[in-house]
């Protein structure tokens, strides 16, 4: 006899097959039923890692169907990779995202953290910045490393210093990730796998914890994958992603992105002040007065001039 319906979440995304951890403990890879289409998203994909689904399993097969989406309480685009127009939806039911920076081997740099930052900023998600690599610092890194924490802490952005090797921070950084959905987020080779690893010895992120999986449907652009941890949440891993949200802005909203220019807003005397030419703009009395980080403002003008021009 055939299963009733089933509810679970979505782990795993190739774009036509959809790897679902089931409520009751299973892993099943389905398929679409007919067109889903998202209301008020224009999107490559109507389903993505992290979605609550419902799914009918196929008549003597170990496949299913998936007949449902569930409610999302937030979700994160970016552009698609060959439509303009269109966009992708990375992951969906975020609890947090983590920022995991680098200052050495690679090196992470600002512009980096704060597209990542304006992007959770956009779509409300708390984002934390994980500093890792520690051990590997010297002199110059470390007092970088010190003015770096200091100002994005003062900003409302917590911080936490790890390192792999060292063990550093290990339970802070397992507390941080326990009983929630965190989005990891950094350039390849900062140590997102090996942090994951260090909490949760049951995982290896560079062989995929689903190893079942079918491999139809891939082609080189990468997809975001969960992982759930042993000691409660999970953790969504997302490779390669360099246009991180940042669609679907208007001109003005930019600004409220970054806190620090956000307390100022009121006081711009053009209430669609950009904070680039317009007169009385208190934004930029507050960078030449020195109250603000010159490099935010680079990289604010940087994605302005990127994304609205």
């Amino acid at each position: 006899m055939n299963d009733p319906s089933l509810k679970g979440l979505v782990l795993r995304s190739t774009g036509s097959w959809y790897s679902v951890l089931t409520d009751d403990g299973r892993i099943v890879d389905c398929r679409l039923k007919g067109l889903f289409r998202m209301k008020g998203i224009r999107t490559t994909n109507p389903i993505a890692v992290g979605d609550r689904v419902e799914i009918e399993l196929q008549v003597n097969e170990e496949t299913g169907t998936i007949i449902r989406i569930g409610e999302r309480k937030n979700h994160l685009i970016r552009k698609a990779t060959n439509l303009s127009k269109a966009t992708h939806i990375i992951a969906a039911n975020i609890d947090q995202m983590l920022v995991i920076v680098s200052l050495v081997k690679p090196r992470t740099s600002t512009g980096f953290i704060d597209r990542l930052l304006v992007t959770a900023e956009a779509y409300h998600i708390p984002a934390f910045l994980v500093f890792n690599k520690l051990d590997l610092y010297d002199m110059e890194n470390l007092d970088h490393l010190n003015e770096l924490v200091t100002f994005y802490r003062s900003i409302g952005y917590p911080c936490l210093i790890t390192s792999v090797v060292d063990q550093l921070h290990k339970t802070e950084f397992q507390e941080l990730l326990t009983g929630k959905v965190s989005l990891l987020s950094g350039h390849s080779g900062v140590g997102k796998s090996a942090l994951i690893n260090m909490v949760d010895n049951e995982l290896d992120l560079k062989t995929g914890l689903i190893s079942s999986f079918h491999e139809k449907g891939m082609h080189t652009t990468t997809f975001a994958e969960m992982f759930p941890l042993k000691f409660g949440g999970a953790v969504i891993d997302t490779p390669g992603i360099k246009e991180f949200g940042l669609v679907e802005f208007e001109r003005s909203e930019l600004g409220q992105r970054f806190p620090e220019f956000r307390a100022l807003m009121d006081e711009c005397k053009f209430n669609n002040c950009i904070h680039a030419d317009e007169p009385g703009c208190a934004v930029k009395a507050a960078l030449e007065r020195g109250d603000l980080k010159p490099f935010r403002y680079t990289n604010y003008l940087n994605m302005l001039s990127e994304l609205f021009t």
